[in-house]
């Protein structure tokens, strides 16, 4: 994934690019270091006054992000040529800089980091769009349509029902997402946190909260279930902004026109001027759709062995940074599309052989779906 280009205004939409961007993945490990480093001093690992030299050279515009990626491939990771430059930055504190840690101890913390920053837009959107399809379920709850099932017309419905689908989806997956565990990593070479003694579980504590996250109860080198808990948490998120994205495609076609998308100069082609696509839909369809392999290869990423893993911790690198991107630019787009839908309430009727017909109990279930969104 590049970091910027031809295809990122249509698939890098929303603000989570920007955070898994490399800027952001170099100030996440430093971060790390300095969490480090105050934990180790509060505890009397180190000097006070080394870590708060250490904290203050971890700042990312001091420090060259290109050469530390070309050096990562004479070790394997990038935390390595990071810390020899942390340590030109110190003097005197070099000694104690990333002491009891390692390398995957620093890109796993900085990954969880990431990772909590990037959810933020995320979820933003992702509740945007909720609150989006919470007002059309308002709006049209007595708007009838019809129901198709197999892509052929069934019996009627009314499109605030439909709405009211879409935003308990959407609800549940932003619920799973908020419930997702980001834990700190610190175990040291092979996960017995020795280097530090007696003082590594003091240290691990003091260091999770400082970073403001969960405290594992043991080192998860290689036990990687939280990677495929965000991977499906994920997942189900691009699985449900495309489901609605789907369902605008559908019912934007020319033959169905039910609703359209409002804004103004979007969705032209460059041959056919009387097209109008639904370039909200078609782009939050399109980054959703990036999710399934993503997850696959985290999912696939979590048979690792023994104490550190040989490949397969790193390819969790590039699948866990773009997943969170398409991600955001699936709910960005989405909300683009439900907060500028035009309903076309007529054309919806019109499509109905007997608008009259009964529509069950389609009214009270809305409520539900409202009251339920009320409460989350």
């Amino acid at each position: 994934m590049s970091d910027g280009g031809l295809f990122d205004a249509v698939l890098a939409r929303g603000g989570a690019r920007a955070a898994v961007a490399d800027e952001a993945w170099l100030q996440a490990m430093l971060d790390v270091e300095a969490a480090l480093a105050r934990a180790s001093a509060e505890v009397g690992v180190i000097a006070v006054e080394h870590a708060e030299a250490i904290a203050t050279a971890c700042r990312a515009e001091w420090f060259d992000v290109a050469a530390i990626g070309a050096e990562a491939a004479n070790v394997g990771n990038p935390a390595e040529p990071l810390v020899r430059a942390l340590r030109a930055r110190v003097g005197a504190a070099a000694e104690d800089v990333h002491r009891g840690a390692t390398s995957q101890d620093i890109v796993d913390s900085a990954a969880m980091l990431v990772t909590r920053r990037a959810l933020e837009p995320v979820l933003d959107d992702l509740g945007g769009t909720a609150d989006a399809a919470a007002r059309l379920a308002s709006e049209h709850r007595d708007t009838v349509m019809i129901g198709r099932t197999l892509m052929q017309q069934a019996v009627p419905v009314t499109f605030g029902l439909k709405a009211a689908g879409w935003l308990v989806a959407l609800d549940e997956s932003i619920a799973r997402l908020r419930d997702v565990r980001l834990a700190a990593q610190l175990g040291g070479a092979a996960g017995t946190l020795a280097a530090l003694g007696d003082a590594g579980p003091a240290v691990l504590g003091r260091f999770a909260r400082e970073l403001g996250l969960d405290e594992p109860v043991v080192p998860w080198h290689t036990d990687r279930t939280r990677i495929a808990e965000l991977a499906g948490a994920l997942g189900e998120a691009c699985g449900a902004v495309a489901k609605v994205a789907g369902d605008i495609v559908l019912l934007a076609q020319t033959e169905v026109g039910e609703v359209r998308e409002g804004v103004e100069g979007r969705g032209g082609s460059s041959t056919m001027a009387h097209k109008r696509n639904p370039v909200a839909a078609i782009s939050a369809r399109a980054a959703a759709r990036q999710a399934p392999g993503l997850v696959a290869t985290l999912l696939a990423s979590m048979e690792q062995e023994h104490e550190r893993a040989a490949g397969a911790w790193h390819a969790e690198w590039p699948a866990l940074r773009s997943l969170l991107s398409f991600a955001g630019s699936a709910a960005a787009w989405l909300r683009d599309c439900l907060e500028n839908l035009e309903v076309d309430v007529e054309r919806m009727r019109a499509n109905v052989d007997d608008p009259s017909g009964s529509v069950g109990a389609a009214s009270e279930l809305i409520d539900r779906a409202l009251r339920a969104h009320g409460e989350r």
